[in-house]
């Protein structure tokens, strides 16, 4: 990360990103397309799913991928988002990343699975949140609105001005985006690789996360491993868990966010203060948290 003084590190222009405002879509987890291909089991879809199980990416995943995962990977295939499945990125206990070949560009496939362990803690980030309102009990609900979910935020993100994976497609618990890396590999944390520019990088940082802030949303989860180092870029990744600023978590959600941060950049020199980091991330539009 051997960047100038006059570094960036790819701010977005304000003037070029559109300020979405406070308004929120409502999330629909009722069955899609994927769904209905895998009740119905043609010869092509059943086709499809066993060269997937033989694929060697695959075949730890064949115990937790579900019959309609399956369907949503088949479908996105025919709409043409995905041509071809490479090697696993990332693996977690409720997702597993992969790179794959999308309509001339490299994409990553984001597949959460069903059964995730950590299923009470989505909750907690889903309820409260106005678009997830009547959200039932069900374990494939909540999967399938958290998939949701991190598809509207990084749309939402994207408007206001911030550098995220691009969001290309979602079906059901599989969300297709902009691959962040090169032909070396994936992007590199910001814990991963030595910052030459420190302050630079962080005024960035202040301003993803006022921006982000503005436009409603808190990550929730910002640290050094949820940003990446892509081509002179800071690139915030994981939005799944972000929240709208009226969850009743959200102020907690922040202040740790803002703690993670100011300490990371405090740890590379710089002094930083979490509540002076809190001030201007929620400055100088009145605190919507506080409502």
């Amino acid at each position: 990360m051997g960047q100038g003084s006059d570094t960036e590190y790819g701010l977005v222009d304000l003037e070029e990103a559109e300020t979405p405002g406070d308004e929120w879509e409502e999330i629909d987890v009722s069955d899609t397309e994927a769904d209905r291909i895998a009740r119905k089991r043609d010869r092509e879809f059943n086709q499809f799913q066993e060269r997937i199980k033989d694929a060697d990416q695959f075949k730890v995943e064949q115990s937790v991928f579900d019959d309609a995962t399956f369907a949503a990977l088949y479908k996105l295939v025919q709409d043409g988002y995905v041509e071809a499945f490479g090697g696993p990125l990332s693996t977690g206990k409720e997702a597993n990343v992969y790179h794959a070949l999308g309509d001339d560009r490299e994409v990553a496939v984001k597949i959460y699975r069903i059964n995730a362990s950590n299923f009470r803690q989505m909750r907690d980030y889903l309820e409260g949140d106005p678009r997830f309102e009547g959200l039932g009990g069900k374990k494939k609900d909540v999967v399938l609105a958290w998939t949701k979910k991190e598809l509207a935020n990084l749309r939402r993100a994207k408007k206001a001005g911030v550098r995220v994976p691009e969001p290309i497609a979602s079906e059901r618990n599989v969300l297709v985006m902009e691959y962040i890396g090169n032909a070396e590999g994936r992007a590199k944390r910001l814990g991963e690789v030595h910052i030459e520019n420190p302050e630079t990088a962080y005024e960035v940082m202040r301003e993803y996360m006022r921006r982000l802030y503005s436009a409603g949303l808190i990550h929730g989860d910002l640290s050094e491993y949820n940003v990446v180092f892509d081509e002179g870029q800071l690139v915030v990744i994981d939005l799944g868990q972000a929240v709208t600023v009226h969850h009743p978590n959200s102020r907690d959600f922040l202040e740790r966010d803002c703690k993670n941060v100011a300490s990371f950049f405090s740890r590379q020199g710089l002094e930083t203060d979490p509540d002076d980091l809190l001030e201007f991330v929620t400055s100088p539009e009145p605190d919507p948290s506080r409502d």
